[in-house]
């Protein structure tokens, strides 16, 4: 009589951490997932007076053109491009600080 050996159960990874910004928050957070840039940054463009002088935009985009295109807008518009970050479900957050 011949037993099998149970199969080692597989070992689970750790859930990733959870990333924690890395600095202040958002005044106004947009929406650009699964759009294809100009749209980030025709949304961009349309409710950026909407915040305060000195506040953060972010604007959510999967789009890997926005990763350029974000900041160059920036530069163009004399906004501070502040920072960027990789969001959990794919994609990313670009914050943007109104300056005029």
């Amino acid at each position: 009589m011949r037993f099998r050996r149970r199969a080692p159960q597989a070992q689970q990874a750790p859930p990733a951490p959870v990333p924690v910004p890395a600095g202040p928050p958002a005044y106004l957070m947009l929406d650009a997932l699964g759009r294809k840039c100009p749209i980030p940054i025709i949304m961009l463009a349309e409710r950026i007076r909407e915040v305060p002088l000195g506040e953060i935009v972010a604007v959510k985009a999967d789009d890997v053109a926005a990763r350029t295109d974000i900041p160059a807008w920036c530069r163009m518009k004399s906004q501070t491009f502040v920072r960027e970050e990789a969001l959990p479900q794919g994609g990313w957050a670009f914050h943007i600080k109104r300056d005029y």
